[in-house]
């Protein structure tokens, strides 16, 4: 065990270092620049070329990304070209509205996709098993903004249950009850993204109901719950556990179109400001933080497994 994790954490640093250079050569390779974006259009050459010195743009590529690589080496992500602050300090101001949403997103997609994957399984051709598929074809379907919008006009604008947009930090105000504004974008978010879970539950289940030691179980006696919990979804977890790790970090990254629907200050509207100013730093920065979070999931969904099944072992 201990050689595997020493052996993926090797592979971890080299995706990382591959995506700081990758992100680093796409966005130098996009036309414009972040100096005229910020002066304006009616800035003078001179004024874009003393803004541009001053920011080290107008170095020779190789120098600008040795010096980004040793900067992040040190752990400075260097500083926001459009905002003046340190993008780690922008990025962490940001990720709790995202983490959040992320989290309760996640909580609708286990709560929805397992349980409706596990009991469609149990009965399968059946009305529930129809529903179940129904129900996955339409999360699958519908738009999360245009779902999104559906939630906010009835219960943010017809029952008022919701606040319809915004959220304020639950750390700094210590107040809890500001996650009521992450309610509705965490369904729309979550149902959406339930259907894969529930699909991919279901086809576990079932393959797993056809195994030899369930019907053992059942032979011995045992109640029909004890089989379903116990012997039949434990071991259909592993592929169930690597499709709901990889949806919430796929949530907590790609949840641009939400938090703009909702005017949420999160990582996805922060790409989105920085994009549209060529804030090169920022967009470096958030891309490193989501494929560090990725790589990190990706390990410790690998040491879950052998947790879930004791016959795995990593040599």
């Amino acid at each position: 065990m201990l050689s595997y994790t020493i052996r993926r954490a090797g592979g971890m640093l080299i995706s990382i270092f591959l995506v700081i250079s990758v992100t680093f050569i796409l966005m130098h390779s996009v036309p414009g620049n972040p100096a005229s974006v910020l002066l304006g259009p009616n800035a003078t050459p001179q004024q874009v070329e003393s803004l541009k010195e001053s920011w080290g743009l107008d170095r020779p590529i190789w120098l600008q990304y040795y010096k980004y690589v040793t900067n992040v080496l040190r752990g400075d992500f260097g500083k926001s070209i459009y905002f003046q602050k340190p993008v780690l300090r922008i990025i962490f101001q940001r990720a709790e509205t995202s983490v959040f949403l992320g989290l309760m997103s996640l909580l609708v997609v286990v709560g929805i996709g397992i349980p409706g994957g596990a009991l469609a399984s149990i009965k399968p051709n059946s009305w529930l098993d129809n529903l179940m598929l129904l129900l996955a074809l339409a999360g699958a379907s519908i738009p999360s903004f245009w779902l999104g919008l559906m939630l906010m006009n009835f219960f943010a604008g017809t029952l008022h249950l919701f606040p319809s947009s915004g959220f304020t930090s639950v750390i700094e105000t210590g107040n809890i009850l500001n996650l009521k504004n992450l309610v509705l974008p965490s369904i729309a978010l979550g149902f959406v993204n339930a259907a894969l879970v529930a699909r991919a539950a279901r086809s576990s289940m079932l393959d797993v109901l056809r195994k030899d030691y369930v019907n053992t179980a059942r032979a011995k006696g045992l109640n029909e719950r004890t089989v379903i919990i116990k012997h039949s979804l434990r071991n259909a977890a592993i592929p169930i556990t690597t499709i709901v790790s990889f949806t919430f970090a796929k949530m907590v990254s790609a949840a641009v179109v939400t938090e703009n629907v909702f005017a949420l200050p999160g990582i996805g509207s922060l790409v989105v400001q920085a994009i549209l100013k060529r804030d090169y730093p920022v967009i470096q920065g958030v891309m490193l933080v989501v494929a560090i979070l990725y790589v990190l999931i990706n390990y410790l969904t690998d040491i879950t497994y052998g947790y879930l099944d004791p016959r795995i072992r990593y040599g």
